[in-house]
């Protein structure tokens, strides 16, 4: 027809009709699926390779980073290139009030003379947090010395020993056990519990950890982008570890605590705590992997608990030293500092930890096979 344009229908189609996206085969498929599973493998420890990371004598895990355990890791892996002893345990063995060259590690080097002592202690860990942290994330803590910081004052009450189902602040809680041992005071969801047990298994989950404390504030990449809406999370990735010291300052500047303030703590039978339970799967971990295992218990400040209560430990401390014996460990309980050694119940201040170290310098030193590495 004249001026009127044929417009021809489209070819019949030769195959199924798809959209834009690209299809792959089943061969295809299994490739990238090969290519991005070994991508996951290799990142954490590539990652690694690339971090700037040479830790002195003193250097302990930052305190804005102590739920980092990808670190952790790596820094035990570090710690246990050479022959030194490991110091393991909570916050007294950490330094929560002292910086560096004030922790206890610091002063057992000076008694030694040489780098013979590291700091792996982590703050916040009670008990069932420190068997959690070396079964998971110590593993190659093999064939050393370790001393190990027994900390009674987990026991001082149901909450601190985790007994209480409510009003409790669980520190560490992807290092309790998530299914087998029932820890009331941890509520988590059994989707969360999974989800723990799977990040101890995958690297790049909790690699994924470590970049969030690393690089995004410890949020997850939403939250981080919502409060950074110009910023780029690319430009925010960064290779470096924190070598902040931050560290609490003492509640009380000077005289302690000991001559203030009277505690009455309402202590837990050591024969139904959980946390000394946690304590004896840490010695069973650390036992089965070869290592040579001593214990420091205390000192706890007796200047700052009231009669009932420091009769009440001091009964607690005498139990414990039978069961200690019973577990054939060589232990140390640590004599009381002056009262204005103290900052709290628990934590010494940087004098106070001299002190500590001449006992336990002389006691370690003076043991059959015991030379410092």
């Amino acid at each position: 027809m004249t001026g009127d344009t044929q417009i021809n229908p489209p070819p019949e189609s030769t195959g199924p009709f798809s959209s834009n996206p690209i299809r792959l085969s089943v061969r295809e498929w299994l490739i990238t699926i090969t290519i991005l599973a070994g991508i996951a493998i290799m990142l954490p420890g590539i990652w690694w390779v690339l971090t700037p990371f040479s830790p002195d004598a003193d250097y302990r895990i930052p305190y804005d980073q102590s739920e980092d355990y990808w670190l952790y890791r790596h820094y035990t892996r570090s710690a246990t290139a050479e022959e030194k002893t490991l110091l393991i345990g909570d916050s007294v063995i950490w330094g929560q009030y002292v910086d560096r060259d004030q922790t206890l590690t610091h002063y057992l080097n000076e008694q030694a003379g040489k780098e013979a002592f590291i700091n792996l202690g982590l703050d916040g860990t009670h008990q069932i947090a420190l068997a959690g942290l070396i079964r998971h994330y110590g593993r190659v803590i093999r064939d050393r010395e370790v001393i190990v910081h027994l900390n009674l004052l987990w026991l001082s009450s149901p909450e601190a020993d985790l007994q209480a189902e409510r009003g409790v602040r669980l520190n560490h809680p992807r290092l309790v056990p998530q299914f087998g041992t029932p820890v009331p005071s941890y509520t988590e969801s059994v989707s969360g519990r999974l989800s723990v047990i799977l990040e101890r298994k995958v690297r790049l989950l909790e690699w994924a950890r470590h970049l969030r404390s690393t690089s995004f504030d410890n949020t997850n990449l939403q939250v981080w982008t919502a409060g950074h809406p110009y910023a780029s999370p690319l430009g925010s990735i960064t290779f470096g570890i924190s070598d902040s010291d931050e560290h609490q300052e003492p509640p009380v500047r000077s005289g302690g605590t000991g001559r203030q303030i009277q505690q009455s703590l309402p202590w837990v039978d050591r024969e139904t705590s959980l946390q000394w339970e946690g304590f004896q799967r840490l010695i069973e971990v650390l036992r089965a992997r070869n290592n040579r295992v001593s214990v420091i218990v205390g000192p706890l400040n007796e200047h700052a608990l009231d009669d009932v209560s420091l009769y009440e430990y001091r009964q607690l401390l005498h139990d414990s030293r039978t069961a200690l014996a019973d577990m054939e460990l060589d232990a140390l309980f640590l004599p009381l500092l002056p009262a204005d050694l103290y900052a709290d119940t628990s934590h010494p201040v940087g004098p106070g930890y001299a002190l500590m170290a001449e006992e336990i310098w002389e006691w370690f030193a003076s043991r059959p096979d015991s030379s410092p590495r």
